[in-house]
């Protein structure tokens, strides 16, 4: 003969800080994830722009090979400098500009994630 147990016994009664961890849990989950994201935008435009630099270091070879007298190099590489110069401040700039829209980004959804939980512990203390 066995014997039965009743499982309803052992089950914990409903706690507000059961469900506040849950969120909790839930809310790290999600910055996480816009950290990653975050991470995945700066590795693209990265990319993108050593892309570019490569395809622009290829082109002054090529025209370095082309060009047939001194003067014309002297152009060419004056050239491929002047504008390297200028495409690396404008990646700086856009650095600067995605990582001050992340961080808002950022800002707004812990704001609403600290908003959402005092709201949940407010209404949990007055029931």
């Amino acid at each position: 003969m066995q014997a039965k147990f009743d499982l309803s016994s052992l089950a914990m009664p409903s706690s507000p800080y059961i469900a506040n961890g849950q969120k909790l849990f839930h809310a790290t989950t999600q910055l996480q994830a816009h950290a990653f994201k975050a991470l995945m935008r700066y590795q693209i435009e990265t990319l993108g722009f050593m892309k570019r630099r490569c395809e622009q270091d290829m082109k002054l070879m090529d025209d370095l090979a082309s060009s047939d007298e001194f003067n014309d190099t002297f152009d060419i590489v004056s050239n491929f400098v002047q504008n390297a110069a200028s495409e690396y401040s404008a990646e700086v700039g856009k650095f600067a500009s995605l990582g001050s829209k992340l961080a808002s980004e950022t800002a707004k959804r812990v704001r609403e994630e600290t908003d959402q939980t005092i709201e949940d512990i407010a209404a949990a203390t007055a029931a």
